[in-house]
């Protein structure tokens, strides 16, 4: 997918102020007890995604993370297609107090090239 270069832009900007981690220390975190969110539309996380990951999508993920996640310093670890919603979407968790946020680096693709469990 072509990204503009306004939301590069954000995304790029996003990026500075957040953490990402990679595919196989995604899989390392979740065995020692982080959340795997997907912040994919519905009709993405219909198709396929992460083996036990929540759904709060880009669009609802700071309306509904409280009532799902209460503890702010559990360790949350976000992907979406590419790593760019998610990016955005750990920003705004650190904005609203949340403390171990991460995006994970070439979200949904990046899972599936590197074995990750689907449903």
């Amino acid at each position: 997918m072509k990204h503009s270069e306004e939301f590069l832009q954000i995304v790029n900007a996003a990026k500075k102020d957040i953490k990402e981690v990679t595919v196989s220390k995604t899989k390392e975190r979740i065995k020692e007890g982080a959340t795997l969110i997907d912040v994919r539309e519905d009709n993405e996380w219909q198709s396929g995604h992460a083996k036990n990951a929540i759904h709060l999508g880009r669009g609802i993920i700071e309306r509904d993370i409280v009532d799902k996640v209460p503890d702010k310093n559990k360790e949350l670890i976000l992907y979406c297609g590419g790593g760019f919603r998610s990016a955005l979407s750990a920003q705004n968790l650190l904005k609203m107090g949340y403390r171990n946020v991460f995006s994970m680096e070439g979200g949904w693709k990046a899972w599936t090239e590197e074995g990750g469990e689907v449903e």
